[in-house]
């Protein structure tokens, strides 16, 4: 079975941005409100029936193609997959052209017990550039109090959150992880890969830079609620290395190398694969969604080889079995955790 290559999937939302997504995919964005691009999604945004959804080049969901023949695009473990197109894994470019809203998202354990899902919404960023001074905001710098958190909320007292914040100021190459629970938001000027369990659960802290509603900001289950799922524990400056990897996205390697800390593993990997001479190691077969950042080359299967160009993205199945790298590229590929599908059932929060 071949790859397939992936049309553009851009995603009108409430911030700004998407032109430095445009210009890695060699696209043309529509507003100035395109900020996000899914890739080799199978899943949609929340409340929303198809936005969200990739399409193939010629046309064909992504969703149908991979419930169509479930075994030969995640491999023989399908049966643990949360439903027939859960591919474990979804995959964006973020440009931030205006500071992200102060948001959490639910653990596992709240989703499924709350939200009928049995995936939370942990994530993480590749940052790809960043404008000088860019930063992130990762957990509070103090333990806060919840009944005066709901005050400042409800104020929608931004500067008060953003004082009780990490500032991580961030450079190409950074890999951050961000465990459910943690209050954060991305700052401006900030562009990312963000590889995260497959929903759109986001609980807003702060609306009132956005176009979103007070409303619409807590899942629909109410923020006294809601708020349960974000964590009031101070995040120390310990914790906070422990959830970073620097990276050098320039280096290249004859492996494909992680890029994210190893406590994101369980969740979903992101590795880098850019070949040394020409050629790179063998990567194992499974479901895999590869982004070219520049270069050209092709990937080699067992019995096919399918041409790669900067800013192409595409969904590899399975049944591709193992492949290899050939060319200059310089190849982002993403995947569900290790373990996965069966870790659904686990526990892994």
């Amino acid at each position: 079975m071949r790859p397939a290559k992936l049309a553009p999937n851009l995603i009108d939302h409430f911030y700004r941005g998407g032109d430095r997504i445009a210009a890695l995919r060699g696209i043309q964005t529509s507003s100035d409100r395109q900020p996000e691009e899914w890739l080799a999604a199978t899943v949609c945004r929340a409340g929303e029936e198809a936005v969200g959804l990739s399409r193939t080049t010629s046309g064909e969901l992504l969703r149908d193609l991979v419930a169509q023949d479930q075994e030969a695009w995640i491999g023989p473990a399908h049966g643990a997959a949360r439903d027939q197109s859960d591919v474990g894994i979804l995959f964006k470019l973020l440009d931030a052209r205006q500071r992200l809203p102060v948001h959490v998202h639910p653990d596992r354990s709240f989703a499924r017990k709350h939200l009928n899902c049995p995936y939370g919404k942990t994530e993480s960023w590749l940052v790809l550039h960043t404008e000088p001074g860019g930063a992130v905001y990762l957990g509070w710098n103090v333990e806060v109090e919840a009944a005066e958190l709901a005050l400042r909320r409800e104020a929608q007292d931004s500067e008060w959150m953003l004082k009780r914040m990490n500032k991580v100021e961030v450079e190409p190459g950074m890999g951050i992880f961000v465990p459910a629970g943690t209050i954060h938001s991305i700052g401006e000027g900030v562009f990312v890969a963000e590889v995260q369990e497959p929903t759109d659960f986001s609980i807003l802290l702060e609306w009132s830079i956005t176009t979103s509603t007070r409303d619409e900001s807590h899942l629909g289950i109410g923020f006294d609620l809601a708020m349960q799922a974000a964590s009031n524990q101070q995040l120390p400056p310990s914790a906070i290395d422990q959830l970073v990897q620097r990276n050098r996205l320039t280096a290249r390697s004859g492996e494909a190398r992680s890029l994210l800390p190893a406590a994101a593993d369980p969740f979903f990997t992101l590795r880098l694969a850019a070949p040394a001479d020409g050629s790179g190691s063998r990567i194992e077969a499974g479901f895999a969604i590869v982004l070219a950042l520049s270069g050209s080359g092709s990937l080699v299967g067992k019995e096919d080889t399918v041409p790669v160009a900067a800013g192409e993205v595409l969904a590899i199945p399975y049944a591709f079995g193992n492949w290899q790298l050939v060319g200059d590229l310089q190849l982002l590929i993403g995947g569900p955790g290790v373990g996965w599908p069966a870790n659904l059932n686990s526990g892994q929060q």
